[in-house]
Order: C-alpha cells, then sequence, then structure tokens
C-alpha cells in the first residue's frame, strides 16, 4: 500500500475559502476536531465500495421484487455458502437462507416441527452473527450502528466486535447468546438481525422504472419503498402515467383504468389507494350487459367457476367501457395540443360499424368488434352524458387518494428522468436521436430542448403539475403533458411512432400494429453512440455504461442484455408474469460490487409460503459482465469524490488554525 501524499494547502486558495472556512470552524471548532475528521474520512475511502443493485420493469411484481430484496439477488445464499458450504449439508443452508428471508414466519413453521428450540437458536445465533460480520465488514461501525434496531443494537454491536475464539472474552460473548434465549428474546433478536443482513447486503438500490401496471401489488411495492433507504427511481412510462392519474389527467385516468382491467388488477385501485369502481360497474352493465366483450377479456388464466365467469365478464365489460371512453378523451386532448401531431391516433371516425371495418391509410380492415352503443357516427367523439358523469366520479376518486398522492410524492423525492451514478448514466427508455445518431431536438412550447437538457426540462415539468405555486397555464401544460409522456412519439419515456392501442384490440393485422421505435433503439448497439451519449451527459470514467429498461430483452431468442461492446445494458428481463414467456426468464439485477458488475438472471418466483415452507429462492444464472483487475474502493466513487473534497476543506481548515487566519474555539 502506498504512503498517503502530504497535502499543504495553497495560501491564497485558504485566503479565498475564509467565509467558508468560517462556517466550517463552527463544525469543527478547533484543530484536534478537524484532524480527527480527516482520519475519519480518510479511513472511510479505504473501505471497499458498496454493492448497487439495479433492477427495472418491476410492473407490480411485489412478492418477486420484495423476495429479491431479502435474498439480495442471491448475494445472502453466497455468503451463506462460503462460510458454511463445508460443514452444512445443502438442504440446511437452504432452510438457513429462508430464515434470513423471512425470520418471522420461518420462525413460526421452524417451531411446529422443532423439537429442542434452545438448541436451535444457539446454533441459529452463532451462524447468523458470522453472516452479519461478513456482510457488514465493508462498512465503518458508524453506519452498520445506524442499520441496527435501537433495542437490540448494543448487544449485536457486541456480539458483532467480539470474536468467540478469544479467550478473555469467550465466556462474555457465550454468555450474551445465553441470556438472550433464556430471557425468551431469542425469536425477536433473530428477526432482528436478520432484517440487518438484509439491508447491509445492499446498499444501494436503483430502479429503472415502471414499478405500476401489470402485476397486482405496484403499492406494496412503493409501501416497501416508504421504509426503504439509499434508493433513487428512474421514471418510467407506467409511472408517468400513474403520475398524471394522481394529478388529475383525465386521459392517463382511463389509461390506468385500462390497464389494470387489461390484468384483472383491480387489487392496486382498490385496495391499494380506495378507487371507487363500483360507478364504471354500474355503467358497463348498463350499457354493454348484453355484449359478451370476448376481446375485452382479461389476460389471465381463466376462472371456469360460476363466480369466476362471471367476474370475467363484468371486468371484459368494464374494460371495454374505459377503452371506448379514453379513445373519446384522447381525441380532446389531441385537439387542445395539435403540436404534438398525433391525429393520426384519432380513428373512431373512421370506423363503418355496419360493416364492421375501419379505414387507416386508406386501407380498410375489418374489425373484431364493432357493437360502439356509445359513439355517435356524426360526432364519435363526443362524450354520452353518462360517460361524462362518469369520468367526473372517476377524476373525483383519483384526486382524493391521499395514498396515491403519498406514493407519487416517492417518484419526487427518490427519482428523476435520469439519474449519473459511479459512471452509470441511468434513464428508462430511450434518448430521442435523429437517424445519423445525434441528439435529435425536441420542442415543447416552442422551445426545443435535447439531450441531458432535454430530460432536465422534462424533470422539472413533470414537478411543476404537482407546485401549487405554478402559474395556472404552465401547470394545466404539464398535466397535459404527462399523456404524451406515456405515448407521445418524441417521448424519451416512450419513443415510438404510436401506441397502437386501438389496433391491437380491434384488427389482427400485424403490420398496422406495429409500434415503429425511435432510432436510439436500433443505434444503441454501436459503441461510438453510447460514447457521445455519454460525453453528453458528462458522464466520466474508464469504465462508464449506460443502463436501460423498458424493452424486454427476448432471452428466449438468443437475445444478450449487454450490447455496444459492454457499454449499454438492458435490465428489462420480464419480472411482469405476462413476461415471461416473451423474455424465456422472470427478471434481472444488475449487481455492480467491488469487484465488478455482474448481471444476475431469474427464474420465475412462486411465492413467499412457499419459501417459508420449502425453502425454495429465485435462483438464477449470474453472467459477469466486467471485472476490475483491482478491487473498487470508495475513494474511486462519486461518495468518495465528494468526501475528498471534504478532506480538502478540513485540511485548508487545519492550515488556516495553524497560520492563525481563524481562531480556534475550546
Amino acid at each position: 500500500m502506498s504512503t498517503p501524499t502530504k497535502r499543504i494547502p495553497d495560501a491564497a486558495v485558504v485566503e479565498s475559502n475564509l467565509r467558508l472556512l468560517e462556517l466550517l470552524s463552527q463544525t469543527f471548532g478547533n484543530t484536534s476536531a478537524a484532524a480527527t475528521e480527516i482520519i475519519n474520512l480518510e479511513a472511510i475511502l479505504n473501505l471497499p465500495k458498496g454493492t448497487e443493485h439495479f433492477v427495472a420493469d418491476i410492473h407490480g411484481e411485489h412478492e418477486a421484487f420484495s423476495h429479491i430484496l431479502r435474498n439480495a439477488s442471491g448475494n445472502i445464499r453466497r455468503v451463506v455458502t462460503e462460510l458454511f458450504g463445508t460443514s452444512m449439508r445443502e438442504d440446511a443452508i437452504r432452510q438457513l437462507c429462508s430464515l434470513i428471508y423471512y425470520p418471522a414466519n420461518k420462525l413460526q413453521h421452524i417451531r411446529n416441527s422443532e423439537k429442542d428450540m434452545d438448541n436451535f437458536y444457539h446454533i441459529t445465533l452463532h451462524q447468523l452473527v458470522r453472516i452479519l460480520q461478513r456482510v457488514s465488514s465493508k462498512y465503518t461501525r458508524s453506519k452498520v450502528r445506524k442499520a441496527l434496531p435501537k433495542e437490540f443494537a448494543y448487544i449485536i454491536e457486541e456480539l458483532l466486535h467480539e470474536a468467540p475464539s478469544g479467550m478473555n472474552k469467550e465466556l462474555y460473548y457465550s454468555r450474551i447468546v445465553e441470556t438472550i434465549i433464556t430471557t425468551g428474546q431469542a425469536p425477536e433478536f433473530i428477526v432482528a438481525i436478520c432484517n440487518v443482513i438484509q439491508r447491509l447486503s445492499i446498499d444501494r438500490l436503483h430502479i429503472l422504472g415502471d414499478i405500476y401496471d401489470r402485476g397486482p401489488g405496484a403499492h406494496l411495492i412503493l409501501d416497501t419503498l416508504l421504509n426503504y433507504r439509499d434508493y433513487d427511481i428512474q421514471w418510467g412510462n407506467h409511472d408517468a402515467v400513474w403520475m398524471g392519474a394522481a394529478a388529475g389527467n383525465v386521459c392517463c385516468i382511463a389509461n390506468v383504468l385500462r390497464m389494470s382491467l387489461r390484468y384483472d388488477n383491480m387489487a392496486t385501485l382498490e385496495d391499494g389507494y380506495g378507487i371507487n369502481l363500483v360507478p364504471l360497474a354500474a355503467f358497463a352493465m348498463d350499457v354493454y350487459g348484453d355484449d359478451p366483450c370476448k376481446i375485452f377479456e382479461p389476460k389471465i388464466p381463466k376462472d371456469e367457476t360460476e363466480s369466476g365467469i362471471k367476474n370475467r365478464r363484468l371486468t371484459a365489460q368494464m374494460h371495454k367501457a374505459i377503452s371506448v371512453i379514453q379513445f373519446k378523451l384522447e381525441a380532446a386532448l389531441i385537439a387542445k395540443h395539435p403540436e404534438w401531431g398525433m391525429e393520426d391516433r384519432n380513428l373512431l371516425h373512421l370506423m363503418d360499424t355496419a360493416k364492421g371495418t375501419v379505414r387507416i391509410d386508406g386501407v380498410d380492415y375489418q374489425m373484431l368488434d364493432s357493437n360502439f352503443p356509445t359513439v355517435d357516427p356524426a360526432d364519435p367523439y363526443r362524450l354520452t352524458d353518462s360517460e361524462a358523469e362518469l369520468v367526473e366520479k372517476l377524476v373525483h376518486s383519483f384526486l382524493v387518494s391521499d395514498k396515491l398522492k403519498r406514493h407519487i410524492s416517492i417518484f419526487f423525492s427518490h427519482g428523476c428522468m435520469y439519474t449519473v451514478w459511479n459512471s452509470n448514466l441511468m434513464f428508462h427508455a430511450s434518448m430521442p436521436l435523429n437517424e445519423d445518431g445525434s441528439l435529435r431536438e425536441v420542442c415543447i412550447r416552442g422551445r426545443n430542448f435535447k439531450g441531458k437538457e432535454l430530460l432536465h426540462h422534462v424533470g422539472s415539468m413533470m414537478r411543476s403539475a404537482f407546485n401549487t405555486d405554478t402559474p395556472a397555464e404552465d401547470r394545466e401544460y404539464a398535466v397535459d403533458y404527462y399523456w404524451y409522456l406515456w405515448c407521445g412519439p418524441e417521448s424519451p419515456l416512450f419513443d415510438k411512432a404510436k401506441m397502437a392501442t386501438f389496433e391491437r384490440y380491434f384488427l389482427t393485422d400485424k403490420d398496422v400494429q406495429a409500434e415503429k421505435k425511435g432510432h436510439y433503439y436500433r443505434l444503441r448497439e454501436d459503441p461510438k453512440i453510447c460514447d457521445y451519449i455519454l460525453d453528453a451527459f458528462d458522464v466520466k470514467g474508464e469504465h462508464r455504461h449506460i443502463i436501460n429498461g423498458h424493452v424486454p430483452v427476448k432471452v428466449g431468442k438468443g437475445e444478450s442484455p449487454v450490447k455496444a461492446d459492454g457499454r449499454l445494458m438492458v435490465i428489462d428481463g420480464g419480472f411482469s408474469k405476462a413476461y415471461h414467456k416473451t423474455t424465456g426468464i422472470a427478471g434481472y439485477t444488475l449487481v455492480f460490487h467491488s469487484r465488478g458488475l455482474e448481471l444476475v438472471q431469474h427464474v420465475p418466483f412462486t411465492t413467499a409460503e412457499d419459501a417459508v415452507h420449502n425453502g425454495t429462492d429465485i435462483l438464477g444464472s449470474t453472467q459477469i459482465v466486467e471485472m476490475n483487475t483491482q478491487r473498487m474502493r470508495v475513494r474511486d466513487t462519486d461518495i468518495g469524490r465528494e468526501l475528498q473534497g471534504q478532506i480538502d476543506e478540513l485540511m485548508q481548515l487545519l492550515y488556516a488554525y495553524r497560520t492563525g487566519l481563524i481562531k480556534e474555539r475550546k
């Protein structure tokens, strides 16, 4: 290890920073305090880099997401195997891991079969302490202490830092464990220490968008994040449409309802946010009571019981009702904003319901459904009185949902359109590009934006929709723009020529259903294009990457998530069960630890109950993407550079104290 070079601050720099240093002296009032902090920060810089986890397109699969947090994408299993692989059988390792993942439920399950719980507690506590020692070894005592539950913090610290093999404290250590058991605290202590192992196994979590839609538990994922720490979110188009719905955008509300009904996912709406769907159900039964609505049946396995059939039909009727309303509402918003150039999305006036056809680009296509009782051929985009009343009730239901507001606030407090973290540029979907690969200018209210400036402006505008201080006209446009972000052709969250919702419901022709992607999706395979984008975002570092989600990687057909000679990674591996057939897997986690990058490929998750009872896990394959010749330290990270800046300022403060420029405090 090289000897640190002594840095002597430049006198002129110190004098120019005296005002800052005076403020700093209020915290570090004398030479001793400043020197102590420098020693502490220098030590931190030499710790191994913390482990980052990247996930994308969770789409409401809360059980799979929760399990990946609990098992740290397989990292906890790896640690347990390294520690006990030669002394424990495979089944015992699996059961110990299951205990760490679901401690309270697993303990209850164990009590039903274990005859000597005290012996179990004794063995397990020693095992868990060893595991915690391993996963906490790359952190300072201060950081570990902050992760500990208050009621057991002192005891866990003592166990962590006192080796049982030491003669002087062997009895001391053993007595702590025995007393935990004899006082009846073992179950609570085991739960606490397992939770700490989980927390310390992931240093930072990056979520690359699309928490919402398809799966049943987006609200449960966000409940988890309410109590999580050290994470960021890059907004996806499915997140944006829910954010728009929370802001009162009627088109976003209609799309949210349609998507939920399409996947029979009413739990998030009703149980999660208290959205009242009774008016929609009543309207659908009244208008479409005699309509089988076959093409609107939800995309889930059929329940052939009598109640299942009834529920499925009602869901299909509600699905069709809100879809027709959506087409009408979108036409009004398109007319309000002709600058968006989305008139081709208005198709109701091109239908001939008598013939059962629709004319698109001069071609007549046979429709799978031509029953539109609420569409007036003379004025096809006018809402009926009943539809207008229903929309008003639905908007009210979204606007008064306090829990929805709370969850949307997470996106603003922990999220943005893009993030640069440790030489990784993260955004959900796309970077609008011209055909030649140059950054494309996108016009927003008469001003052109591209690249970093575009994402920053869009992010600021999205925030302004929820800011009561925003001028009314600007706020109204911001609320409207959420729908454009969901499906607009130049939206960086979408970047396709169209969202072919109507065509995919009513037509069978694959060509007319096609959603032509923007140039980015083709050009991102080119290393030079990726370098150009990384330069445009001022991403530094020898090993730098773009990380995206949004487009599922078709692993089963041989597609690789690693592109452009390793400069870009697409980590949408299909968490959503609806995508398992498309991707051939059940999601990715990109893991960035001190030795490099690994891509963990997941197999489908069963249930948490199965994990508790049978010790099942999400065990997929791991692909090494990039390995470093030297282990990365904190000093090599963004946080390390911030800490180095603090050290430099403290060194200047020391100089100011020693030269009398600033007087020391007692």
